[in-house]
């Protein structure tokens, strides 16, 4: 495909429609969670599992959907992804207990995983020229109202009780959706070459994927059991699958991933910077629900509407960042403080008061996704789109998964001694330190990027 034509540009709105799709997804839950909780009679366990397998399963398997898009064709892929991911929510919509509504998202986490990769990939391959930057600003956008939009649909949707459904509708509406992404991508997506002479590495996908359920899976649910014995040995035992799966990836022919990726510094130090930034992603929302609607009071519906500015004040923030990462932390940074100060003197905020500094922090976190993701995959020859953008999804999943164990944690904890105000509070400031987080490794990024290693080219991708 000619990538100077317009053509690349539907393909774009296509493929980042289903990246909002999946982020929505997983942050459209939260919201619904009472209401899900109350129809099916679920246990607090159960209640946990529907959030955290959706990102278990999506954080183990993209690696693996990443390369399956080189060996097998991203739109192939992509298209198989998009219509299970479609089928998925729709048995969401229909499960009728708390266990089928388990499995169902397992399902629609592992089709996602097969889905999103293509998405980075694609826009990779499609813009080596100077529009890439714009292109990966579109993906950013994508990513931040899929974040945004979902938290607000939940409360919506969940309040509006369409054709009586309930929470239901939060999958079902996704049915709709899927097949018009479907549709379009058909026609618009471009069949992009496959990489030659290569195949999946089965053994290495079966350890990779053992070795990060057994982080993952101790990380979400351990808090819910009260950290057994059994998590600890669950982690040592992923730790040690990671270590034997780089170990085992050097000695094949067709690793799943390319391996000059993880001595490239920049690369390197912009995953450091990714996994900070989303620690503090999701987890700023998770708070953020918990204190609107436990120690606020505040409806479903009021709690999405709070969300609004701040959906707004990130679409323009993402057009007006310019690349400037850093500066984006800061404002971030500048919200939450503002946020902090507004707490903590007044011990019942209204939802207009919450709007103006949420909104700061909207802004702040626009000028930041957009350009990190280009920034990271600048280097990511073509022939390894697939397992760059699923190593750099992989942290993203596992940094969400993980900061929502680690501030939720700190919430629930603070919360029961101290009461709302102590937890949202300090949980901001554990907020704060992610970005301080960013902050130095996109710095550290910077300067890798500057003084490129001996032998290693900074600029342009290779073919």
């Amino acid at each position: 495909m000619d990538t100077h034509t317009s053509r690349r540009w539907y393909a774009l709105a296509t493929v980042s429609a289903a990246q909002f799709l999946a982020v929505a997804d997983a942050f459209i839950v939260n919201v619904a969670i009472p209401a899900i909780r109350t129809d099916l009679h679920a246990s607090g366990a159960a209640i946990e599992a529907v959030i955290a397998v959706y990102q278990i399963t999506y954080a183990a398997l993209v690696i693996t959907g990443g390369r399956l898009g080189d060996i097998f064709g991203r739109k192939r892929i992509f298209l198989f992804g998009v219509m299970g991911f479609t089928l998925a929510s729709l048995w969401c919509g229909l499960a009728p207990n708390a266990t089928m509504l388990i499995l169902a998202r397992a399902v629609q986490g592992a089709t996602a995983a097969l889905m999103v990769p293509q998405v980075l990939a694609s826009i990779h391959t499609l813009f080596p020229d100077a529009a890439r930057a714009r292109a990966f600003s579109i993906f950013g956008l994508a990513i931040g109202l899929g974040a945004a939009v979902g938290f607000m649909a939940g409360g919506w949707l969940v309040t509006l009780d369409l054709a009586g459904m309930g929470w239901r509708a939060i999958f079902c509406v996704n049915v709709p959706i899927g097949l018009a992404i479907a549709g379009a991508a058909a026609v618009l997506m471009p069949a992009l070459p496959r990489v030659a002479n290569t195949r999946l590495d089965v053994p290495g996908a079966a350890v990779l994927l053992l070795g990060l359920l057994g982080l993952i899976v101790p990380l979400m649910l351990g808090r819910e059991f009260d950290w057994p014995w059994w998590t600890w040995l669950m982690i040592a035992a992923g730790i040690a699958a990671l270590a034997g799966f780089l170990r085992l990836e050097r000695r094949v022919a067709h690793p799943l991933i390319d391996l000059s990726l993880l001595v490239d510094r920049v690369f390197l130090f912009g995953m450091a910077a990714t996994a900070c930034f989303f620690l503090g992603n999701l987890s700023f929302y998770f708070v953020l629900t918990l204190y609107m609607q436990n120690g606020l009071g505040f409806s479903a519906y009021n709690a999405a509407l709070t969300v609004l500015p701040l959906s707004c004040a990130f679409v323009i923030g993402t057009r007006l960042s310019g690349g400037r990462l850093i500066e984006g932390c800061l404002v971030q940074a500048l919200g939450l403080a503002a946020t902090a100060a507004l707490v903590a003197t007044i011990p019942q905020p209204t939802m207009w008061m919450l709007m103006a500094t949420l909104a700061v922090f909207g802004y702040g976190q626009g000028m930041v996704l957009a350009p990190l993701f280009s920034t990271v995959l600048t280097n990511v020859r073509h022939a390894h789109a697939g397992s760059g953008a699923g190593i750099l999804t992989t942290t993203q999943q596992i940094a969400n998964g993980s900061g929502v164990v680690i501030v939720g944690a700190v919430y629930l904890s603070v919360h029961t001694l101290h009461g709302d105000q102590a937890a949202v509070l300090t949980s901001l400031a554990v907020l704060a330190c992610t970005i301080a987080g960013t902050i130095v490794a996109l710095a550290t990024c910077g300067w890798a990027a500057r003084s490129p290693a001996p032998g290693m080219q900074s600029g342009s991708p290779a073919e």
